[in-house]
């Protein structure tokens, strides 16, 4: 699936995307500025989370409680290595059965889940962005 849409739209795509996808581990990928984010907050209001979310950019992984049970946001850019996400004990979130979403996946080489749904997203124009769900 593909969808260009504006900042204004996003409350829109982030109800397509749950109806879409298939698995509930989501790779968000995106050079910085892209709006993984802003994508991610509106996807957790979907989803029923009423407390404030946020980058996990320091804490790694941000848990958040929903009306369908636990979320766990990772932002891995300041991830060192791959041993970090083992210490962290990632495997255990992505065994979860759990909504997850994945800032900078890139940065799992032999963790990346199988059973997770690709989204990227670049700029177009000012105000633009193209999303495609893989």
């Amino acid at each position: 699936m593909e969808v260009r849409y504006s900042l204004e739209e996003v409350s829109t795509v982030a109800k397509k995307i749950i109806d879409y996808v298939p698995h509930k581990t989501l790779l968000f990928y995106g050079d910085m500025g892209t709006g993984k984010t802003t994508l991610i907050k509106e996807i957790c209001k979907v989803l029923g989370v009423k407390e404030g979310v946020s980058s996990p950019t320091f804490s790694i992984v941000n848990e958040y409680s929903s009306d369908q049970g636990a979320i766990y946001h990772f932002d891995l850019y300041r991830m060192e290595d791959e041993e970090e996400a083992y210490q962290m004990g990632i495997e255990e979130y992505l065994d979860s059965g759990n909504w997850i979403f994945i800032e900078w996946p890139e940065r799992l080489q032999t963790l990346k889940p199988q059973d997770a749904t690709e989204i990227r997203i670049t700029l177009s124009g000012q105000n633009l962005r193209n999303l495609e769900i893989r």
